[in-house]
């Protein structure tokens, strides 16, 4: 006790018959931090508020007997929602100096603030409450246990409100970037991944620490097969598997159950969304939380779904339109290759071929699908060149053979006239196909890293296939003459890096080739 007396600083309760709320089943308690440097205030204030419980939870005391030690106590803990705060502790006004830091240096609006004091002299209230972000001003005279009660419920039934408002603002957030990143994807796989991290995400807003466990699966049907195909939480690394074989069977029923029904279904802590696109194609959001869904985590997933849904549809379209722009370039790689007497699946090997080779260069995901798209178009410009020379049995005249160089051009022609990615990236290829990397290749005499990435990748897999597969003059040739010949032309005709990757990965073009044979 300091010297200014247990008279004027002393917290009074008067003798009241005040109700015992009824506590209901326990769950985190609620932070208050008491400030004051009076220990008998503590002891009392323990007291009076030991069986105190608002919305089933208790609440968790902290004390703190001068204004540094709560500053570092509130340094320390973001999660307090009331502070009893004492005004004359070290100083007459130390508890006004906590309460400008706490709104000012510390930027915390959220905790209510209950200004207590034993002298108002020294903080008069109408000049408290004007100045001061306070959300209560008592004078400790006038505390009774049932006025205590009354003032500490108020204070977190609005904290209660407040975060509940950010919460939802910072999970609307997530939810209108997350839609936006969503839209980006053109991977189905990428795209349930990108879902299921940001709708979590999304929940973990509500700053309930249980949510942070929540796990979460995508599910789509492939014909008559349901297969996840994205998962996070305890259901990693699942992808791939069969829903009928996953080993969680609530998760198995909630999926069938929202197929089944053909909607989204709430069951507690799990959520099921059922998405069917315009095509008919069919996927299942899962999520599972350690807790029940509240009623604003059920209307942020609803608001999510809504996104989902026409992200899911776009993709499905998207998909479509890529899948009938693949399937043309390849159509039309094969009339070419058909007219030029080349084999049917040719410009297919020589598409996964391309792709390989990308991916493991470090092309990103997005090129390397536009290469594996554009490389049928590598010989295109064939179609210029006269049958008469494309098809003459016997050895091409020097003449003859400028004719047959002008196809890289004739290619680059036909293609370069539009500004879409995917053509563009086929003009690029048919122009710089039969470029060498030591400059000896046609049309321009690139040299090196001049020739386009795209270029020398497709240069590689159209002479790899050429001598692995049977042509109508010649046999295939053997392995080890294959890659001897690869050896020998490294730095000379192929780039010297893919090269390696070639002949280190030999074994995987070769099974590309046996897959898909003439």
């Amino acid at each position: 006790m300091n010297d200014r007396g247990r008279d004027s600083d002393e917290l009074i309760f008067a003798e009241e018959d005040a109700p015992k709320q009824e506590a209901t089943e326990e769950s985190r308690p609620w932070p208050v931090l008491v400030v004051d440097d009076d220990e008998f205030v503590h002891q009392v204030t323990s007291l009076v508020l030991k069986e105190y419980h608002f919305q089933g939870r208790s609440l968790e005391l902290i004390s703190a007997h001068s204004g540094e030690e709560a500053k570092r106590i509130l340094t320390s803990r973001n999660d307090i929602a009331l502070i009893l705060l004492d005004v004359v502790m070290e100083e007459n006004d130390s508890g006004l100096g906590v309460a400008r830091w706490i709104r000012g240096e510390l930027n915390n609006h959220f905790v209510r603030i209950i200004l207590r004091t034993g002298q108002p002299g020294h903080a008069p209230e109408t000049e408290v409450i004007s100045r001061y972000d306070i959300n209560d001003y008592k004078e400790k005279s006038e505390l009774t246990t049932q006025k205590l009660f009354t003032a500490v419920t108020t204070a977190l039934r609005s904290y209660a409100d407040i975060t509940a408002i950010e919460r939802n603002r910072r999970g609307l957030e997530v939810v209108i970037r997350a839609s936006a990143d969503l839209f980006r994807q053109r991977s189905l796989s990428r795209f349930a991944s990108g879902v299921l991290s940001q709708l979590v995400a999304a929940l973990r807003q509500s700053g309930d620490s249980v949510m942070l466990r929540a796990s979460a699966l995508a599910v789509s049907r492939a014909g008559p097969r349901l297969r996840v195909i994205a998962s996070t939480g305890q259901y990693e690394g699942l992808e791939g598997q069969e829903v009928d074989s996953l080993t969680d069977p609530k998760a198995s029923t909630a999926v069938q159950e929202a197929l089944q029904r053909r909607e989204t279904v709430f069951h507690d802590n799990e959520y099921a969304g059922y998405f069917r696109t315009s095509r008919g194609s069919e996927n299942v959001i899962y999520l599972c939380g350690d807790h029940e869904f509240g009623e604003m985590d059920r209307n942020l997933i609803r608001l999510f779904a809504a996104n989902i849904a026409v992200a899911f549809d776009n993709l499905d379209l998207n998909n479509e339109i890529a899948e009938t722009q693949r399937e043309l370039m390849f159509i039309l790689g094969d009339v070419v290759e058909t007219r030029s007497k080349e084999t049917a699946n040719h410009v297919r090997r020589v598409a996964a071929y391309t792709a390989e080779l990308a991916g493991m260069f470090g092309v990103d995901e997005e090129q390397t699908d536009l290469m594996r798209q554009a490389s049928p178009m590598h010989d295109l410009g064939k179609i210029g060149i006269p049958d008469a020379i494309l098809l003459k049995p016997a050895k091409l005249t020097p003449d003859e053979f400028e004719v047959i160089k002008t196809h890289t051009s004739i290619g680059h022609q036909i293609l370069s006239g539009s500004d879409r990615s995917l053509t563009k990236m086929a003009a690029e290829i048919a122009l710089n196909h039969h470029e060498r990397w030591d400059g000896r290749g046609y049309p321009q005499g690139l040299a090196g890293e001049d020739i386009p990435l795209s270029g020398r990748i497709t240069a590689l897999a159209d002479v790899f296939d050429a001598l692995i597969c049977k042509r109508v003059y010649k046999d295939p040739w053997p392995v080890e003459q294959v890659e001897a010949y690869f050896r020998q032309e490294r730095g000379k005709h192929f780039d010297p890096q893919l090269t390696d990757l070639l002949l280190k990965n030999l074994h995987v073009f070769i099974d590309i080739q046996q897959r898909m044979p003439d």
